[in-house]
């Protein structure tokens, strides 16, 4: 038995058949036209878009000489099973992430050593600061929020990030769409005309950060980027002297996944700017060849502060080297209702009024 192959519509992605009547394929979803040879050569192109080749090397980073981590103690929380690591000097009673005791648990052992660190640039003071500015004007705030004693738990630590850099040989098929509007005495019409868009060339990628711990989430620390790699320098366990680091739990190899991501949209997004004159711009297929692609491990320097309201979780984080600030805010629910309250008063008003004016000029 034969079979028989099934065209797509590149306008709208729809299976598209032959229509006797016109003696052309057509989509009948979007009742677009299509010459049979015009299609066979888009299907044949469509075949040999190169493939995706995203090899990295994640072998790299390096060992902690004999006797370099004597002074680092270990403490592991009781509740969220997260691993920080601290000097003698540092005392670690609760955990940065979840606000649980934590117990030490002896000398540390383990792991690779840092290539890079970007030492701290804001103290705490800084960072309760840029805090205060944080809560400054949301009158939904619970008041506790913006007690003094509670703003002192903010702590430093030091985020491990996996820093990849590669260099890239792209191409990407955009689908693009013209729209034209027109009138008649009777009727209005829209005419959209679809185009596949080609884009090609070489582009480098330098540290791109991928967070190395499994209890800070990605997307939390993707926030407060960027970090500029220009502070960093090799690291030295005296950058680690009164403040806590995080002890990565997911290495090199499992941060992959992540890395091909933003490399994947960084590289859609500069070559889309190039894409011009159209309404719409959508990437449909992405091809990257990556070369020289390796892995480096480095600490960067987060301010946190963990608190629970009313039995959830807070957790705000800040750019330790630009004082940026991310974070959810509880919602003090009795100031809410009242809010309300006094905002439904006021619409209240307004249409009475509306409602009288109208009852006296009708």
């Amino acid at each position: 038995m034969t079979q028989l192959q099934e065209y797509k519509c590149p306008c709208c992605g729809g299976a598209i058949e032959f229509n006797s009547r016109v003696q052309k394929m057509k989509c009948p979803y979007c009742d677009t036209e299509f010459d049979m040879d015009a299609l066979e050569s888009y299907d044949k192109e469509l075949a040999n878009e190169p493939k995706d080749d995203l090899q990295w090397d994640t072998s790299a980073s390096s060992k902690w000489e004999e006797g370099e981590t004597d002074a680092f103690r270990t403490y592991v929380c009781k509740s969220c099973g997260g691993e920080i690591i601290g000097d003698n000097n540092t005392a670690a009673a609760a955990c940065p992430y979840c606000g649980n005791p934590v117990v030490m648990m002896g000398q540390f052992r383990g792991a690779l050593k840092p290539d890079y660190v970007i030492p701290f640039q804001l103290d705490k003071k800084a960072a309760k600061e840029v805090l205060y500015q944080h809560y400054n004007g949301k009158k939904l705030l619970p008041k506790v929020f913006k007690d003094q004693n509670h703003i002192d738990e903010v702590k430093g630590i030091y985020v491990p990030f996996w820093l990849f850099d590669a260099d890239a040989d792209a191409s990407i098929r955009y689908r693009a769409t013209r729209v034209r509007t027109w009138a008649d005495s009777r009727y209005q019409y829209t005419k959209t005309s679809y185009y596949a868009v080609m884009r090609g060339g070489n582009i480098s990628f330098l540290h791109v950060p991928v967070d190395g711990s499994s209890k800070m989430a990605d997307e939390l620390m993707e926030s407060i980027e960027p970090f500029h790699f220009s502070g960093a320098v090799d690291f030295k366990t005296a950058y680690l002297a009164g403040y806590l680091a995080d002890k990565y739990d997911v290495d090199a190899e499992q941060s992959v996944g992540r890395a091909n991501e933003r490399v994947r949209k960084s590289t859609e997004e500069n070559f889309g700017r190039t894409v011009q004159g159209y309404a719409s711009v959508i990437p449909e297929s992405t091809s990257i060849r990556l070369a020289n692609g390796k892995a480096k491990y480095a600490l960067y320097p987060v301010w946190i502060l963990n608190t629970v309201w009313e039995g959830k979780r807070y957790l705000f984080a800040m750019n330790g080297q630009t004082g940026k600030m991310v974070g959810d805010l509880p919602l003090d629910k009795g100031a809410y209702m009242r809010w309300l309250f006094v905002l439904w008063g006021i619409a209240s008003a307004v249409i009475f009024g509306m409602s009288y004016l109208f009852w006296l000029f009708v």
